[in-house]
């Protein structure tokens, strides 16, 4: 029996029934691998946070609906193929759309030591392939042009762009994770910058409003809502 197998084998069953239908909810169809591995990352999640508290959210059962769902809500918007995650804090949501999306190479991005030992350690354990983990700044992070940059909860709008506008590809997008107080941010959004698509996002078990924000530098604003 794997390490990996073990872990998931401590947790308890209302955590996997809640993951297998939420992933229902959202349309999502995993293999078994997948399914192992996320419910692995939540008992890693759950587990390191006694010690170093990544998260605020404390039961694991929420963990599942706050964290992972609300990751996963966003994966048909991701297209990568090459995804930065920035502010990732315990590697979410760029974790979770890997374990989706095996073909996404995705790079974690924070400033926060504690944070990226974690990533780090659900990397290895997790038996990721396409994920790296980066500890620096956004503004003083460099490497190859990202097709897409997402954020769930980095900064606001403004910041999140201008802090890495040299980041996405000529033809990039930024994805921000957003609330309901968006609209503000938007207004102030730099120069140059527009919304191309706004999401709504229905995450399971979880009442909270939630949107994705895409965000490009040569489309047109649209203000339509899906």
């Amino acid at each position: 029996m794997s390490g990996l197998t073990v872990l998931v084998s401590s947790l308890p069953a209302s955590v996997a029934a809640r993951l297998d239908n939420g992933l229902a909810q959202l349309g999502l169809k995993v293999t078994a691998n997948q399914r192992e591995q996320l419910l692995g990352f939540v008992a890693l999640l759950h587990k390191w946070n006694k010690a170093y508290n990544l998260t605020a959210v404390r039961d694991i059962d929420d963990m599942v609906a706050r964290h992972v769902l609300d990751s996963a809500a966003v994966a048909p918007y991701v297209h990568g193929p090459r995804l930065l995650d920035v502010g990732a804090g315990p590697g979410l949501p760029g974790i979770v759309l890997a374990i989706l999306d095996p073909a996404l190479s995705v790079t974690l991005l924070d400033s926060n030591g504690k944070k990226v030992r974690f990533q780090r350690q659900a990397i290895m354990e997790l038996g990721l392939k396409n994920v790296v983990a980066s500890q620096a700044r956004a503004e003083t992070f460099s490497d190859q042009p990202f097709d897409q940059v997402i954020s769930r909860a980095f900064a606001s709008l403004v910041d999140f762009v201008t802090l890495t506008r040299e980041l996405p590809t000529a033809n990039g997008q930024w994805l921000a994770m957003k609330g309901p107080g968006a609209d503000d941010e938007l207004r102030e959004l730099p120069s140059g910058i527009r919304l191309q698509t706004r999401h709504l996002l229905k995450v399971p078990f979880d009442t909270a409003e939630r949107q994705l924000l895409i965000l490009n530098v040569d489309s047109e604003p649209q203000e339509g809502v899906e």
